[in-house]
């Protein structure tokens, strides 16, 4: 049934023109340079230091690594991080 259901949002999402984040419940990101990364659709913050910050989506984790982490806003779905960011892994929960 999970199958179909997905096949189902993702051809309403193609026939009716809808933000795919919004009907697949993905994540959005948007980064502005190293500085910010500003996450929405998340699941919570499962780990969080100056240097990582790990996300649980939906659909497996955000890994976001760097230097001088501040969380400036977070809400239940979004998150503001401030800091030099190097690197923006997303890992599959089926790996």
């Amino acid at each position: 049934m999970g199958k179909l259901n997905h096949w189902m949002r993702k051809w309403m999402t193609q026939k009716m023109e809808l933000p795919a984040d919004v009907m697949m419940d993905l994540p959005r990101i948007t980064m502005i340079g190293q500085l910010h990364i500003y996450i929405e659709n998340h699941r919570g913050v499962l780990q969080f230091s100056n240097q990582e910050l790990r996300l649980l989506l939906k659909q497996g984790q955000l890994l976001i690594k760097g230097e001088d982490f501040v969380i400036k806003t977070i809400l239940p779905e979004e998150l503001l991080l401030e800091g030099k960011i190097e690197q923006v892994l997303y890992l599959d929960k089926n790996k």
